[in-house]
């Protein structure tokens, strides 16, 4: 990919992601006026349930079609990139199906027994609809990351969150037009809309390509070998996705727990956590979105690099990502660190999300340059590295969780996420030396 078309793609998902993120940012402030703290709370728990399924139905399959149709594309091979889309869609989509009606049926059993939430039933069983639609799309997603087209994704992230933002005002407007109480299932709701409108546009949008183009035959040659390829780098980073999000689940499910060990009571405990990961978090995670675009264009880059040998290139581009990702962290932080009570108080009328923005200012240099760190390491192939790194820093903040939480409340989870966002940058960094990624001088500069 040359470094026009890169910027090029980056600027764009950039801004249509900060866009999408300002509506979402919008979004979370309706929300936390109209269902609460404790509301938000409750929405926050079911999450993870969606991204545990998603993990298992698409996060390998995504990431291996956007590899090799990225690798084919450079090789010439523009057919046998679509018979990897197309193969490895119809089998992630068929397997998201499974988990959904599970999802659905046993709704009770992962509400009272998992979640220990009851409230949670009706928002797992309108969640279990959207598994489906979001496997979908994101398949279709990483099929025009491989191509670098970045325009579609783009704006199928923009309608997503449009529908989704219109579709819970509306049946919020619903239930108060017929005097019913608002619960966090208009946000569920929403978000199922959201996945209903992007993966119709996926579906239209991508069957058009299909039928311009020449990049797929009407009949697939020898699916299972293509499924072998796609097995080969799914399965591990599925395995990786999945322990992952397993581990960031039970960290979820047991922070109410332990603030209630602090101290608080259960509803008390909910609004806390609601205020932390529905407002203080997603403001934080706000200027992200440079960094989550860059990161996506990453993986097919350097992808294409390695194939042609390019592993000089490969090491200049890592060093500008330090320099950007950090200078992008840094002035976040000040920022932060200075405007975050004003920031809490503004935006959400909570002296206490204010605190925690200020709290959380520390991070910021290390989780942007985690996330570009990450996909550089998986368009190297090193998914096992991210594994190891990943499981540590989780393990990290979960002892936290266990043992600070209990004494200084959430406080406690927000020393354990600084600390694991630096152990986590350690770590790739090392991953990354010229002792473990060495490059040979008579290597080619590339593009």
């Amino acid at each position: 990919m040359s470094k026009k078309l890169f910027i090029r793609g980056t600027l764009l998902l950039t801004f249509t992601g900060l866009l999408s993120r300002l509506i979402g940012f919008f979004y979370r402030i309706f929300l936390s006026h109209t269902i609460g703290a404790h509301g938000l709370g409750i929405f926050q728990l079911v999450l993870p349930l969606q991204l545990l399924i998603l993990s298992v139905c698409a996060s390998g399959i995504q990431t291996a079609i956007s590899r090799l149709t990225a690798s084919e594309i450079t090789l010439g091979h523009s057919r046998r990139a679509g018979d990897y889309f197309l193969t490895g869609t119809v089998f992630s989509v068929s397997f998201s199906l499974i988990f959904s009606w599970l999802l659905y049926t046993y709704a009770d059993f992962w509400a009272c027994h998992i979640l220990k939430e009851p409230q949670t039933v009706s928002l797992i069983r309108l969640l279990s609809f959207s598994i489906p639609l979001s496997t979908f799309h994101s398949c279709v997603n990483s099929y025009y990351f491989g191509r670098k087209k970045a325009a579609f994704p783009a704006g199928v992230q923009l309608i997503e969150q449009i529908f989704r933002v219109g579709g819970c005002y509306l049946l919020y407007l619903i239930l108060v037009s017929q005097g019913r109480a608002v619960t966090p299932v208009i946000a569920v709701g929403g978000n199922l809309i959201g996945e209903i409108a992007s993966s119709f546009l996926s579906l239209f949008t991508v069957s058009m390509h299909f039928q311009k183009t020449s990049d797929t035959s009407s009949r697939t040659e020898k699916p299972f070998l293509l499924l072998k390829d796609l097995f080969q780098i799914s399965v591990p980073l599925t395995l990786n996705k999945v322990l992952l999000t397993i581990l960031g689940s039970i960290e979820v499910i047991l922070i109410p727990a332990r603030l209630q060990m602090s101290g608080l009571s259960s509803r008390d405990a909910l609004s806390i956590y609601g205020i932390f990961t529905g407002m203080a978090l997603p403001l934080i995670l706000f200027p992200a979105t440079v960094t989550n675009s860059a990161a996506v264009m990453l993986l097919p880059s350097i992808t294409e690099l390695q194939t042609l040998g390019y592993q000089k290139r490969i090491r200049y581009v890592i060093s500008q990502i330090f320099r950007y990702c950090l200078l992008l962290g840094g002035v976040c932080m000040i920022l932060f660190l200075f405007l975050g009570e004003f920031l809490g108080n503004f935006l959400f009328h909570s002296q206490t999300a204010g605190i925690y923005i200020q709290t959380m200012a520390y991070i910021c240099p290390f989780l942007y340059l985690n996330t570009t760190l990450t996909s550089v390491l998986n368009g190297l192939g090193k998914s096992t590295a991210c594994l190891v790194h990943s499981v540590v820093s989780i393990c990290i903040r979960v002892s936290f969780v266990l043992f600070a939480i209990p004494s200084f409340g959430i406080r406690g989870y927000l020393y354990g996420i600084l600390c694991g966002e630096l152990v986590l940058t350690v770590l790739h960094v090392y991953a990354l030396s010229e002792k473990h990624f060495p490059y040979r001088h008579s290597d080619k500069n590339g593009l």
